[in-house]
């Protein structure tokens, strides 16, 4: 059987940068307030004119470049965030037309498991190319995630957001050095926690045209942290000792660990509860804010290009992500 590998990853931020003190001055509160809640200095978030599928399509093409391929060579593009640009049609079609691929033919679709939805895209790349069905898959996670935040209810739980977008390239291992073998995926979802993270209008819960006012209550993004904290921690531990398993590793081979950069104070909850030496775990959720399903696949990017991953390192990925789902894959460069 064929086995797949990340074989190129490029990213994208948003191209104007907010700093929590400017954010501060806009709530009326004294500077560094926000920081001191939330951790987070700044994060990047879209200028006038920047588009999500524009944004998902420049992380896209430097994952190409990176790779060695054109956008002609895929045979798959997967959509993964949490919010595309539009319930209908998907986002993943956009896609491709802002790839120049109109006149293929190729399928594309959107996978949405929030936080991990590109953890959750890697595991059907995978499935795709290991069954050779299907050679070079790209996935693309862009997130606006500076939309629809509870600023006036919950400003610390908005200001933990950024915008972004990153790519990979997935493809039959062994092909060059630099790619990243995929040991293993798994996810575990926990839907006691599924309240505790939400964006209720959009769907089908409130009518647009009979519920005006809850659809509008409910169009902004709520989240309880405290629960998630709770249900996490409870699960967290045993949930990373059968990934690990799964791969064949103990706890003290993972050379590196590329979190969901959900926020400062999970990153560190993570860091005590799980056991990993802090130089081992790379947080930018400082500098960039927590930018949803780009997250891990942005953090994966930064750490290849800033060279943290060297031949022969086994690195963990893992997040969680609305609903509550915990989620991670072990690669091998």
């Amino acid at each position: 059987m064929l086995h797949s590998a990340v074989i190129g990853t490029g990213a994208c931020a948003g191209g104007n940068l907010a700093l929590s003190t400017d954010l501060d001055t806009g709530l009326g509160k004294k500077a560094g307030w926000l920081e001191r809640e939330t951790g987070v200095s700044s994060r990047p978030v879209v200028a006038n004119g920047e588009t999500q599928e524009a944004l998902g399509a420049t992380a896209a093409l430097r994952a190409l470049d990176d790779a060695g391929l054109k956008p002609t060579d895929m045979n798959l593009v997967l959509f993964a965030s949490a919010v595309g640009r539009q319930p209908i049609p998907s986002t993943a079609a956009l896609i491709k037309r802002e790839l120049s691929l109109n006149d293929s033919s190729i399928p594309a679709f959107d996978i949405n498991a929030t936080c991990l939805s590109a953890v959750a895209a890697m595991e059907v790349a995978s499935l795709y190319i290991e069954s050779g069905r299907m050679k070079n898959v790209l996935i693309v996670s862009s997130e606006i995630a500076s939309r629809s935040l509870p600023w006036n209810d919950d400003p610390a739980t908005a200001a933990l957001f950024g915008d972004g977008a990153a790519a990979m390239v997935m493809g039959p291992a062994g092909g060059k050095a630099g790619d990243m073998a995929l040991c293993g995926t798994m996810m575990e979802t926990w839907s006691e926690g599924y309240d505790f993270c939400a964006l209720a209008a959009g769907g089908t819960r409130f009518d647009f045209h009979t519920e005006r006012g809850e659809f509008e209550k409910n169009a902004r993004f709520k989240m309880d942290g405290h629960a998630l904290f709770k249900l996490t921690r409870r699960k967290l531990p045993a949930f990373l000792e059968k990934l690990l398993a799964q791969a064949g590793w103990r706890h003290d081979d993972v050379d590196l660990v590329i979190p969901h950069q959900a926020s400062p104070l999970a990153l560190e909850h993570m860091i005590r509860k799980c056991g990993f030496a802090r130089q081992k775990v790379i947080s930018t959720v400082r500098e960039t804010g927590n930018q949803i399903a780009a997250s891990i696949p942005a953090t994966l990017d930064l750490a290849r290009r800033q060279g943290r991953i060297q031949r022969g390192d086994k690195v963990l990925l893992v997040g969680t992500s609305a609903g509550v789902s915990i989620g991670g894959a072990t690669l091998l460069a």
